[in-house]
């Protein structure tokens, strides 16, 4: 993993919370102009889910392939190829991260309580709360973990925004409940990584034989 010093992980993280937590505030005070934008977004992403069934077909394939528990899957198996690489810091790291992201997500979803949109017609459904979402801060747990030990792999942070997307276009959440999901899911690892990499310390590496995969 490239070290960073702790004033530039501290600012990003900042940079992330922040704008969580005036976020969490207007949703917990339902401030509304903020819900009149996820209600004229969510209504008009409706509308091109039924119009476009195609799309809407494609969306659901990426909700479900990149669901939490494939996340965590995944995960598991990044643990337990860096732990036999003898990178038992970084296993450990990674295995904790997406633990606390987890149980973090479910925690202010029990919190806030905030109910997800309803349609007369809906092309999905989901259970439980929507604030913040689960799929997009899952997304961007695993890929922040991932780019963090090989940036070179930058790319994959695609994934949690069209899993965002997926949610959104779906009906399942409303877009304050994804970008909640995204800046946590991405901010979680950086707050992790001071533990585990305290100064300018990284944490261990994976073998540039990995690296060069």
């Amino acid at each position: 993993m490239r070290s960073e010093p702790p004033v530039v992980r501290a600012g990003l993280m900042v940079l992330l919370l922040v704008p969580v937590a005036v976020l969490a505030a207007f949703v917990s005070a339902g401030w509304e102009p903020l819900r009149a934008l996820d209600r004229a977004v969510a209504t008009q992403l409706h509308e091109a889910a039924h119009a476009a069934p195609a799309l809407t077909t494609v969306m659901i394939w990426v909700t479900n392939v990149f669901q939490p528990n494939v996340l965590r899957v995944a995960a598991l198996i990044l643990v337990i190829v860096l732990a036999r690489r003898g990178a038992r810091r970084t296993a450990t790291w990674v295995a904790v991260t997406m633990i606390a992201g987890g149980v973090l997500g479910g925690l202010l979803k029990l919190l806030f309580g905030r109910v997800r949109p309803e349609f007369l017609e809906p092309v999905s459904s989901a259970v439980g709360y929507a604030f913040p979402s689960g799929h997009a801060l899952n997304a961007a747990l695993a890929v922040t973990i991932v780019v963090m030990i090989l940036p070179r792999w930058w790319a994959l942070w695609l994934i949690p925004v069209l899993t965002a997307l997926s949610r959104v276009y779906l009906g399942v959440h409303w877009t304050t409940d994804v970008v909640a999901g995204l800046l946590l899911g991405t901010a979680v690892p950086l707050l992790t990584a001071r533990a585990f990499a305290p100064a300018r310390e990284a944490l261990p590496a994976v073998p540039a034989d990995a690296r060069q995969r």
